[in-house]
């Protein structure tokens, strides 16, 4: 234990530090049913000027699904009910990058790229964070034929 303790010791001043004007924020909110996800909260984070966000964590459940696969050209639909068991992902009023996982009554789980579509069940609770030192764009940068995460400082 004690051959880890220098190893420990810059995490905990890190964990430690005090506020900022950097200081993360974060923000909470609900989608209710019949609402889109991704929809819901792009509108959230463009009302809320968001530059540089990501999804902390989200709970709740669909009717129905609308993801892109990976690889895949065009997206895939499934209708019914399911749990939302992971939503992950970078927002920004810019554009936003958002990734879901769902499982059925079975417990079968599905995921990939979130496409306008995913209703509401019976609720959907987001929470963001919000880093007020970045900004995030999307740009062809010719690493791939789409538009990629940047990543600025604001001034």
């Amino acid at each position: 234990m004690r051959a880890l303790l220098p190893l420990l010791l810059p995490v905990l001043h890190v964990a430690c530090a005090a506020p900022t004007a950097a200081t993360p924020k974060v923000h909470a909110f609900r989608l209710l049913p019949g609402q889109d996800l991704r929809a819901g909260i792009q509108r959230f984070v463009d009302e809320h000027g968001i530059e540089a966000g990501w999804v902390a964590t989200c709970v709740g459940s669909l009717t129905d699904w609308s993801l892109r696969f990976a690889n895949e050209k065009d997206g895939s639909r499934g209708s019914g009910h399911f749990e939302i068991v992971s939503l992950c992902g970078t927002v920004s009023k810019n554009g936003s990058h958002l990734h879901l996982a769902v499982s059925d009554g079975e417990g079968r789980t599905i995921g990939g790229h979130v496409l306008d579509g995913c209703r509401v069940y019976t609720t959907a609770e987001v929470v963001l964070g919000e880093s007020p030192a970045h900004v995030f764009t999307r740009a062809v940068d010719g690493s791939t034929p789409w538009a990629e995460l940047q990543v600025g400082w604001r001034r």
